[in-house]
């Protein structure tokens, strides 16, 4: 097994794990480890966000893990950089420190090596133009 193909697996293991435990955390609205509808709540968002937080979590993970839907896998990717910006964001106009943001921040990162070092069978093929007669 190549570095790359380490690389990929180990970042892609991590980030997949992330969004099982998030996912499963938000549907059953876990508050004893990570207070996460208190974190909702403080953020100023409805408690059914982490209905829909969830899932997609569940399903990005699923996504990212299965051979072969490469378009289905860039859904995924950027599903979870629009989740992670979006509480890095909400956690710095909330006016929480900047410790707050390093979890997503990991996560992030984790989605950005994933991405790139992703084997070509989970890529998307680019369309060649077609010749115009």
């Amino acid at each position: 097994m190549s570095k790359r193909a380490i690389g990929f697996w180990a970042a892609t293991g991590f980030l997949a794990s992330e969004l099982v435990t998030g996912g499963i955390l938000e549907l059953f609205r876990s508050n004893v480890a990570f207070g996460i509808v208190m974190t909702i709540n403080h953020l100023g968002y409805p408690i059914y966000v982490l209905n829909i937080l969830g899932v997609w979590k569940l399903l990005g993970a699923l996504a990212l893990l299965v051979p072969r839907f490469p378009i289905l896998k860039e859904w995924a990717y950027a599903g979870v950089m629009f989740n992670m910006t979006g509480a890095i964001v909400s956690h710095l106009c909330s006016g929480d420190s900047v410790t707050k943001v390093l979890a997503p921040l990991m996560v992030l990162a984790a989605t950005a090596v994933s991405w790139a070092l992703r084997p070509a069978s989970r890529r998307c093929r680019t369309q060649r133009p077609r010749n115009e007669a």
